[in-house]
């Protein structure tokens, strides 16, 4: 339980700083979106860029599962998030790269699920 508790913690500080170093402009909104019930950290623009281009979608997406896992969905930013995990104490082992294919994972040092 203890190990659950820090990884939502250190998932949220991620997020934060993500959030904290993006850019949206006059209408672009940086949203962060936590759902610490099931696990969930985002951060997601929504908004047009000159008014002509829609900018909508996830930007970062961790979950911290159950099972004592750290899934790293999607990482569209150049902060190299999986890394920040790795410097804050997450081990491979309990780091899956959800964005690898499974048959993928395999060939990595991280989780596989």
């Amino acid at each position: 339980m203890e190990k659950l508790v820090s990884y939502k913690e250190i998932a949220k500080e991620i997020t934060d700083i993500v959030y904290s170093k993006l850019l949206g402009g006059d209408d672009v909104i940086i949203q962060p979106i936590t759902d610490e019930a099931r696990g969930h950290y985002l951060v997601f623009n929504n908004g047009w860029r000159d008014n002509q281009h829609r900018i909508y979608g996830v930007v970062v997406h961790i979950e911290v599962k159950k099972e004592g896992k750290i899934w790293l969905h999607h990482d569209g930013t150049d902060l190299i998030v999986g890394q920040m995990l790795l410097d804050r104490g997450v081990p491979k082992t309990d780091l899956v790269l959800g964005f690898h294919a499974p048959i993928m994972r395999a060939d990595t040092e991280f989780a596989v699920q």
